[in-house]
């Protein structure tokens, strides 16, 4: 078992190393649990002393002192109680404090936005703020990108596993890489509502339509510093911004995942190809034909064929 299975209750991987030990090896004092588990005696008398607080290890008497591991099944739960009651708490006392958040009387102007410079910083505020929202994430991604490259969003999947709804516009081109379209995927099997636009360069990130997060410059460098956009008008343009662009956008379905065969079907449509001629220059069989041309008439809302090519010609797909 992994040394960090303790760590949701609040305790770090020596401590889940000297009680699995104590599992296997009870009535062990603590130079031969150091030695044991590749700890320093004096490190081991802490982590003993934490696990003692926790309930989880108990004291023997005698010189030198030995201990046993609480059962797991009573200690473990005991104490998972114990954390989930301390959070229930925390929730309770973040919910006062945001009620008397917004109750507080406005601050100056210029405390409705803040600049945040550097990469850490930028990446913590990403992660906070899809942390604290409880009911929607909307999202412009587009480079250019923080450290040159996007970033694998774990904040994101956690998210949409509490029930946190995402609205995401891509720009289109980063579809053409497959590992950043398998990212993508995954996000979209989580449950992100994802649509793409041939190009996008307003890159934002606003939570709850509350809080937003935009760079300094939209232009075609990546400067480090963002914006932090609190509840005021130029939030509201924002989120004002965002919804005219994702009616605009294209919903990413199967058959609209960036790859260049399904750019190029949408080309013989728009063209008004015939079937037979469409096959026959993609390689396609009727079969393979009618599931793709499914796909795409579903994606793009389209009625006929020749509607689907030319609701896509108007969209920038291709």
């Amino acid at each position: 078992m992994d040394a960090g299975f303790l760590e949701p209750v609040g305790l770090g991987r020596a401590e889940g190393a000297v009680y699995l030990r104590l599992l296997h090896r009870p009535r062990t004092d603590a130079a031969h649990l150091a030695a044991d588990v590749g700890l320093t005696p004096a490190r081991v008398t802490r982590v003993l002393a934490n696990l003692g607080a926790a309930g989880l290890v108990t004291k023997l008497a005698g010189r030198p002192a030995r201990y046993v591991a609480a059962p797991p099944q009573v200690a473990l739960d005991a104490l998972a109680v114990r954390r989930a009651q301390e959070l229930d708490r925390l929730r309770t006392t973040t919910r006062r404090l945001a009620a008397e958040y917004e109750r507080a009387p406005g601050g100056e102007p210029g405390d409705l936005v803040e600049l945040i410079e550097g990469g850490p910083a930028v990446r913590h505020h990403i992660a906070q703020l899809q942390h604290g929202a409880r009911d929607e994430v909307l999202l412009i991604d587009c480079p250019p990108y923080l450290g040159g490259a996007p970033e694998h969003n774990a904040a994101q999947l956690q998210a949409l596993r509490r029930g946190v709804a995402y609205r995401t516009i891509y720009h289109l081109p980063v579809l053409d890489d497959p590992g950043r379209l398998a990212e993508i995927t995954e996000y979209v099997e989580a449950g992100e509502d994802a649509r793409a636009l041939p190009d996008v360069r307003m890159k934002m990130m606003i939570a709850d339509r509350r809080t937003a997060l935009i760079p300094l410059s939209f232009e075609a460098s990546e400067t480090g510093v963002r914006i932090l956009v609190h509840r005021s008008p130029l939030l509201d343009a924002l989120v004002a911004c965002f919804d005219l662009l994702w009616e605009k956008a294209a919903p990413i379905g199967t058959a609209l995942r960036g790859t260049h065969r399904d750019r190029e079907l949408l080309a013989l449509l728009a063209a008004g190809m015939k079937d037979a001629a469409v096959m026959r220059s993609l390689g396609l069989t009727q079969r393979t034909m009618t599931r793709r041309m499914a796909a795409l008439l579903d994606a793009l809302d389209a009625g006929t064929r020749f509607q689907a090519g030319m609701n896509a010609a108007r969209r920038g797909l291709v």
